[in-house]
């Protein structure tokens, strides 16, 4: 009996890796390679984007080895990438001209101050579900465009291409073939239009990113192109691509409105599914596409934890009072409570819903009996209280009551973590079996691209949970938390 394999790519902020996935939804081989970070200013953060496509690919070439797979017997490649993170290339040659832009760096933060100062933030946000910050793509361009020489003269010429890092790839995979993004990528760039679907004529003029650097919009589903058979030994149809959080979504089979997902990484993003339709935010939410399939948009609501997992990081390397991350659930354990103790991770502002750059971190709270433990359990504890804040604001931008919360990500693994999340929000907390959910998400959409499956529905199955965290406290306790927290945030505004 043949064999059929979907190859998903998952190019992350700090590694790439590639999965193969089976027909029956199991993974068969995985590689992934970390790639450098660099950091040559303060605020500033940078990518080698020839570095990102040779790790993509060496992992690629590495996972169908282990998976024993055939290039032939692939059906299909799904894309999922580090979203807003920009690369500015040269169409001839196809040579990236600096260094990748990250989704994290800071450096267009004057650049957003003064449309800010122009008034035309309301403007953007009605068009784009964005707020304008540096975190997203435009800014990022245009400052390729202004620093790099002659660039804006090879653009108006038609030399260069644009793209955030599927992009990159997908022209990449293809030797140039294809410059295409999806919907759900183009959403993260402030340049698209979530009524029209398309780029905007208005955003374009008003971040000075000239249209014909940008790549045409794809669905995220559906066969767009084919790998050059010379690179992974076969023509392998490109027929998914989604930005991480998007493609985390799908693979968490977040399809309905109302159903969210939060992947717990070095920070959180937790997105909500909002139905056909886009939902203008009133607790300063984003509004972005989720997926888009024969042409017609699914729509979600997202909130971003810019300190996740980094606290456990921060209480390792910078405090020392645990030699592993892994270590920290033992330590905050080892007490009862956290002793009164709220520590507020602003180590880079807040964002969602607050979206204030220039708080700072805090613990507070410290008494003469306060030990590592505390401050340890104290550390978990913000994850989730960061967390709950923003499901809050979604079901009151949605409308719509959270019957459950499905988890993925590294920091998942930590039970006292995920049965605190679900004591504060009331919900059930689901963690599935499988919880690289960003790659399955990818596979899931390229299978149904290629027709490895052959409704959405059938999708369902994929997805089988490990263990379900049913909260305990009562409402009253979790209420008093949760303003207790917000007592604790406003000391670092």
């Amino acid at each position: 009996m043949s064999r059929r394999f979907i190859l998903a790519l998952d190019q992350g902020t700090t590694s790439s890796r590639a999965l193969v996935v089976a027909e029956d939804g199991t993974v068969a081989g995985s590689a992934q390679r970390e790639f450098a970070q660099h950091y040559p200013q303060p605020g500033w953060v940078e990518h080698d984007a020839e570095e990102i496509w040779a790790t993509q690919l060496a992992t690629a070439t590495e996972a169908l080895v282990r998976a024993g797979a055939a290039p032939g017997e692939v059906v299909g490649l799904g894309l999922a990438n580090q979203r807003e993170t920009v690369v500015l290339w040269d169409r001839a040659t196809g040579r990236a001209l600096a260094p990748a832009i990250v989704w994290q760096d800071r450096r267009t933060s004057a650049a957003c101050a003064r449309l800010r100062e122009a008034g035309v933030e309301d403007r953007v946000r009605a068009l784009t579900g964005l707020v304008l910050d540096p975190y997203f793509s435009a800014t990022k361009i245009a400052w390729l465009l202004d620093h790099l020489p002659g660039a804006r003269d090879r653009a108006a010429a038609g030399e260069l291409a644009c793209g955030t890092v599927d992009s990159w790839l997908a022209w990449k995979l293809t030797r140039g073939a294809l410059h295409v993004t999806d919907a759900g990528n183009a959403s993260r760039t402030l340049l698209f239009d979530l009524q029209s679907g398309d780029w905007s004529d208005e955003l374009c003029a008003l971040f000075d990113v000239p249209r014909a650097l940008l790549p045409s919009v794809v669905d995220s589903t559906g066969i767009v192109g084919h790998a050059a058979a010379d690179l992974l030994g076969a023509a392998i149809p490109i027929a998914g691509i989604a930005g991480d959080q998007q493609a985390a979504l799908f693979g968490q089979r977040c399809t309905r409105a109302g159903m969210a997902k939060n992947t717990y990484g070095t920070g959180c993003f937790l997105l909500m599914h909002a139905g056909d339709a886009p939902v203008a935010s009133t607790h300063r939410l984003l509004s972005t596409v989720a997926w888009r399939d024969a042409g017609r948009s699914q729509y979600a609501l997202e909130g971003s934890v810019f300190v996740g997992g980094a606290v456990v990081q921060w209480l390792r390397d910078a405090l020392g009072v645990i030699r592993a991350s892994g270590d920290v659930e033992a330590l905050a354990a080892s007490v009862d409570d956290a002793g009164g103790v709220v520590f507020v991770p602003a180590f880079t502002g807040l964002g969602a819903p607050y979206w204030d750059p220039d708080a700072r971190g805090a613990i507070l709270g410290l008494t003469r009996g306060t030990g590592a433990a505390h401050i340890a359990r104290a550390a978990l504890e913000s994850i989730a209280f960061q967390s709950a804040e923003l499901l809050l604001a979604m079901q009151a931008d949605a409308g719509v009551p959270l019957t459950e919360l499905r988890v993925d990500g590294g920091a998942t693994v930590n039970d006292a973590l995920m049965q605190f999340q679900a004591d504060l929000l009331g919900v059930p907390v689901l963690r599935p079996k499988m919880t690289e959910c960003t790659a399955l998400g990818a596979a899931l959409l390229a299978g149904l691209g290629a027709g490895l499956w052959r409704d959405a529905a059938a999708l369902d199955a994929r997805w089988t949970l490990d263990r379900c965290f049913e909260p305990r406290m009562s409402r009253d306790e979790a209420g008093d938390r949760l303003d207790r927290w917000r007592r604790a945030v406003a000391r670092v505004r």
